[in-house]
């Protein structure tokens, strides 16, 4: 890691994952002009792990993630991912690779039902005339949905504007996953929502992980991060300052290395050097 590197060592909530990261980040550098936005930043999650992504406004959280589904190219550093260098150019880059993307906004189309949001842009079609198949579609959505064991839809024609903020979320999770995914990056899934539908979302995010999918979670809410994530890497400056198995750290020791870069001893904890 970059920066003040410091590590809390420890078993964490699940076996240690044998092999290489799922995605690797080395020295990731991003810049806008003369702005530097990352800084060298070193990042990796595993299949099966969930990863909490923290750090205060500005920190670089967003421009990481951004770099990663290809909106922005890096300027410097390495991508790693399934163990082989890769180069992320764009958007089509990242899906192919198996990487989607859940951003707040959530990028559903409200007038659309479930099926049809799950498939904007990649519909299933048949025959010379390219029309839709309806049928399929809306069995895969079924099946994908039964899958995350998500069981609040009435119906999968219902349109988006009817749903709840939770039921929302899990269909643009859903969407994600039903691409052949293999990494599933959440900006700020809970937001918003109540505590019945944050309860909803955070059961939908362990199922992800319980599945073998590596899992990006970014978030300001400490309680939920320490609930559903493995592990948790803190940007801070545009650096990665710190990162924690979540099972032997304290929300304070998280805090401290948002806002001060620096986290208290703790036992096994691992220093690095700069």
């Amino acid at each position: 890691m970059s920066g003040t590197v410091q590590e809390a060592a420890g078993a964490s909530r699940r076996p240690p994952t044998a092999g290489p990261p799922l995605l690797e980040c080395k020295g990731i550098e991003k810049r806008f002009g003369a702005v530097e936005v990352l800084k060298g930043v070193d990042f990796s999650v595993h299949p099966g792990e969930i990863m909490a992504l923290v750090g205060d406004n500005g920190a670089g959280k967003s421009t990481l993630i951004k770099c990663i589904a290809g909106i922005h190219s890096i300027d410097g550093g390495e991508v790693w991912f399934g163990g082989e260098r890769v180069s992320i150019n764009g958007p089509k880059d990242s899906a192919a690779l198996g990487i989607e993307v859940v951003y707040q906004d959530l990028a559903l189309a409200d007038n659309l039902d479930v099926v049809q949001n799950m498939f904007l842009g990649r519909e299933e079609l048949y025959g010379p005339f390219k029309q839709l198949d309806e049928t399929t579609m809306e069995r895969r959505a079924s099946e994908t949905l039964k899958s995350l064991s998500v069981t609040t839809l009435s119906s999968v024609r219902q349109t988006v504007a009817s749903l709840s903020g939770g039921q929302r979320q899990s269909v643009a999770v859903a969407k994600a996953v039903m691409w052949n995914s293999k990494l599933v990056i959440l900006d700020e899934p809970t937001a918003a929502l109540g505590v019945a539908q944050t309860r909803q979302v955070l059961d939908l995010v362990k199922r992800l992980g319980e599945q073998g999918l590596a899992v990006v979670l970014i978030s300001h809410n400490l309680h939920d991060i320490f609930e559903v994530a493995d592990s948790i890497t803190v940007l801070r400056l545009g650096k990665d300052v710190a990162r924690f198995n979540t099972a032997d750290a304290t929300q304070q020791q998280v805090v401290t290395a948002i806002t001060a870069g620096t986290i208290d001893k703790v036992p096994g904890q691992q220093e690095g050097t700069s």
